[in-house]
């Protein structure tokens, strides 16, 4: 009986990622509020009954692709702020796992890119939490390094959401870049540096 139900609970969750990666391919060249339940059905090849077993309607669905696009990050940004201690190399290791990111999940990135300011209430929502756990990591990374003391813990959150920012925008401009190629890629990165050590020097000088 417990093997039937393994099997069943397996076929289950198969179907669950069969009908994100299908709204995932759809929504390349639309946005959420536009896609249909029958759509994402079709392309999967069940019936539309069989979507309400995993999602309650289509905002439920893009909740979970935002789980699924932001979710495994949480950690890896804010570690790489801590894992070095020199500048440079941590502005350079940040660059580096937003590149690899884009390149590794090309829709997701342009899930969040697009939702982050689109139709559905719910998603825009997620979206916007999902980053707000972002900031509250990397506020708590910079909280224990040495140059931090002295700070409030408003203005360490300001610094924050400033990296965060950073992130989405640079995300979003190596995706656009990926369609010219690496010369592309490469100036996004060299901006992308940049501004980052803008905002390193910034921070350095804060409390004068």
């Amino acid at each position: 009986m417990s093997h039937t139900h393994g099997i069943r609970q397996a076929q289950k969750q198969k179907t669950r990622q069969a009908l994100l990666d299908a709204a995932l391919v759809l929504l390349e060249e639309q946005g959420l509020s536009s896609l249909g339940l029958r759509e994402v059905t079709r392309a999967v090849g069940v019936a539309p009954t069989a979507f309400y077993r995993h999602f309650r309607d289509m905002a439920d669905l893009g909740l979970a692709l935002v789980e699924e696009a932001l979710g495994a990050l949480h950690g890896t940004i804010s570690g790489t702020l801590t894992d070095t201690d020199s500048s440079d190399e941590r502005i350079d290791a940040s660059v580096d796992v937003i590149a690899r990111h884009v390149h590794s999940h090309p829709a997701h990135v342009r899930f969040i890119a697009r939702e982050r300011h689109g139709g559905v209430r719910q998603v825009r929502a997620g979206i916007a939490a999902q980053l707000r756990r972002f900031s509250a990591e990397v506020a708590a990374a910079l909280a224990v390094q040495p140059g931090s003391a002295g700070w409030s813990e408003d203005d360490l959150r300001m610094l924050a959401d400033v990296y965060v920012d950073h992130m989405v925008m640079t995300a979003s401009a190596f995706l656009d870049a990926a369609e010219e190629g690496p010369d592309a890629e490469e100036r996004v990165a060299r901006v992308a540096r940049r501004q980052l050590r803008l905002i390193s020097l910034g921070r350095h000088h804060w409390l004068d």
